[in-house]
């Protein structure tokens, strides 16, 4: 096997389902060793406000913002995030992700890899009220 791995994110499934914008986690697909990589478009008016988020046990994530513009609540604070915007969260930290719109965004999420994500997301739901 080659030491590197070239794909195109529209090669990698998208996990998405019904769920509308587009999900696509490349870790796994280009043989990732150490990180972890998703790629996510999220349409107008989706993510986890009014639903639930997240925290992590041990991964640290980070996100990049493509296009578009977010609004990434960390604990108790919403944070406005546009195009080259990079947020770095800390595995304990409660957080969720929201579109407002009116266009889709982009976001490049990164961590380490994991083998097992058995034990590592605790959900909380309620956690963004609409």
């Amino acid at each position: 096997m080659a030491g590197y791995s070239i794909t195109h994110v529209n090669d990698v499934p998208d996990v998405s389902g019904d769920y509308p914008g587009e999900i696509r986690m490349a870790t796994e697909h280009i043989g990732a060793e150490q990180v972890a990589l998703t790629y996510r478009r999220m349409a107008p008016n989706t993510g986890g406000k009014g639903s639930y988020g997240h925290r992590h046990r041990t991964q640290e994530e980070t996100l990049y913002v493509i296009s578009g513009t977010v609004e990434v609540k960390l604990e108790d604070e919403v944070v406005e995030a546009g195009p080259g915007t990079i947020v770095r969260i800390a595995p304990e930290t409660l957080r969720s992700v929201w579109n407002e719109g009116p266009e889709d965004a982009e976001l490049i999420l990164v961590s380490h890899r994991l083998v097992d994500q058995s034990n590592e997301v605790e959900l909380v739901d309620g956690f963004w009220p609409a």
